[in-house]
């Protein structure tokens, strides 16, 4: 295991609090990462490959955060990081939450960021 792979840390949804999982949710490039990780299968799609207008520095923030608040899940396999939603555990502890988010069509990405 590389230290790049110890460094991962996993929440589960069972221990985020609403609050996390709204603040997790409010930011809408977050929300673009949860919808095209909706729309693959799991451990499809790496970080790279998301066009996202924001710096690397800021992707992986918000792929840590997304983490953090149990949405998604990470391995690495070689260079990459793959990643995973994490929909059936978080819908058990969040119902509906995740289909409101999944539902909101896409918008531009707007200033955040």
């Amino acid at each position: 295991m590389s230290a790049r792979t110890r460094s991962l840390t996993h929440t589960h949804p069972t221990e985020v609090s609403l609050q996390d999982a709204l603040d997790a949710v409010s930011d809408p490039v977050r929300r673009t990462i949860l919808r095209e990780l909706a729309g693959a299968p799991d451990w499809t799609r790496a970080c790279g490959t998301f066009d996202l207008p924001v710096a690397k520095a800021t992707r992986s923030h918000h792929f840590t955060v997304l983490r953090t608040a149990g949405l998604i899940e990470q391995r690495d396999e070689g260079p990459r990081r793959l990643n995973r939603l994490r929909r059936p555990e978080f819908d058990r502890r969040f119902p509906g939450l995740l289909d409101l988010v999944l539902a909101e069509p896409a918008t531009d990405h707007g200033s955040s960021a």
